[in-house]
């Protein structure tokens, strides 16, 4: 059995932060049932691989769930979310408060049908202050988060490529459910976890602030360097690229004597990892020059030696066959329908050592469950043809 066994989850997520969530919780036994509208959400088609145009993203943050779709206006579409919600456990739904009482899924409306229940939600902005009702995204935090403005050059600063705030905010609402389930646990009480696309991008790049607070610095963008250690930045070696964060004194010297620049050890300008940072220019020309003559194996093989940490650049498509990935056993091959192969899926990167994960299940069609869970609801089969009839309810296939 797995821990969350027995706990049922309604995914009303769109897009990372909402379905990651649930994906999560997923991954370590939740029932987690996706409630989507009729002919799926406008996320389940991003970046499309698949026949039904299902893309690469909704593959990954829809594993281990069931697909119920619902016209959910539609007056069988709230009927059935009502049944639905008195069997739940937790509600994850990423909107803006007023959509979220627009649909009948804030706490009031919840709470009225189990009392119990747990809502999760995620906002671009949060509930309060004067962009509480504005909407946004993913790059939309991280520039108001500080981090672009320190990433890139002067003349051009750069988001990142990755939707790492998505990512964050999901982290953070699984992390608020499980402590919402454990004072459940203890009260009886359901309650709402509620967390914001802004507030996890400050909270990850709270360190800057602190800096800039207690120091007064305005630090500018220095490309792959880093402010407090070096060399810490992006070398090209006769066939690639590796990156190393030299960090603290000893790594430091162990790299000074790898590159047989020993006498940098003693050098003032060198004596600190702030010192460092600060002639990180100079750091990175030597790097630069040792790593110019060597293959990237032959300079990994010696980094590892000398225990400097230090990593090669993986293209998208190395990644997963990466020896040190395949050995971890993050990935899953797993088969979907009209994939030309299966799609290498990251579950969560973690492991419970008295609790294996079960094998993954693939991302559901639209609608692929939506009779089994109908049925489980209580309602026939004449009942769920009536909702099929009526366009409140889509079943594949």
């Amino acid at each position: 059995m797995q821990p969350l066994s027995g706990i049922r989850v309604l995914d009303f997520g769109r897009y990372i932060a909402g379905p990651y969530c649930a994906a999560l919780l997923g991954d370590y036994g939740a029932e987690v049932i996706r409630v989507e509208r009729i002919g799926g959400n406008e996320d389940r088609f991003i970046v499309p691989v698949a026949e039904d145009g299902s893309g690469a993203g909704f593959l990954q943050l829809n594993r281990n769930k069931q697909s119920l779709a619902l016209a959910l206006g539609s007056p069988g579409g709230r009927e059935i979310v009502r049944r639905l919600v008195a069997t739940a456990d937790i509600v994850v739904a990423n909107m803006p408060a007023d959509a979220l009482a627009r649909a009948g899924l804030d706490l009031a409306a919840l709470a009225a049908i189990r009392p119990e229940i747990i809502l999760v939600t995620a906002s671009a902005f949060g509930d309060a202050g004067p962009m509480a009702h504005s909407v946004g995204f993913d790059a939309v935090a991280q520039a108001m988060s500080g981090v672009v403005a320190l990433t890139g050059t002067e003349e051009q600063p750069y988001r990142a490529q990755v939707n790492y705030v998505d990512f964050a905010t999901a982290l953070h609402g699984a992390f608020g459910a499980m402590v919402a389930l454990r004072e459940r646990d203890r009260t009886g009480r359901g309650q709402q976890v509620s967390g914001s696309l802004l507030g996890s991008a400050t909270a990850m790049a709270n360190v800057l602030s602190i800096d800039h607070a207690l120091t007064g610095i305005e630090r500018r963008p220095l490309g792959n360097r880093s402010y407090g250690s070096s060399p810490t930045d992006l070398f090209r070696t006769r066939n690639g690229w590796i990156m190393t964060q030299v960090v603290g004194d000893a790594i430091f010297a162990r790299w000074a004597r790898l590159v047989g620049a020993p006498e940098l050890i003693d050098d003032p300008r060198f004596a600190d990892d702030i010192k460092r940072g600060d002639h990180g220019d100079a750091l990175s020309a030597v790097m630069a020059a040792w790593c110019a003559d060597r293959t990237t194996a032959e300079a990994m093989a010696a980094l590892a030696e000398a225990r400097v940490p230090a990593g090669e650049m993986l293209a998208p498509g190395e990644v997963m066959a990466h020896p040190q990935v395949q050995a971890m056993g993050y990935v899953e091959q797993v088969d979907y329908p009209g994939t030309p192969a299966p799609a290498p899926i990251v579950g969560a990167p973690i492991s419970l050592s008295a609790t294996p994960r079960e094998p993954m299940r693939r991302a559901p069609l639209v609608g692929e469950h939506s009779a089994a869970i109908l049925a489980g609801l209580g309602y026939g089969a004449e009942e769920i043809a009536a909702f099929v009839a009526a366009g409140a309810v889509q079943v594949a296939g």
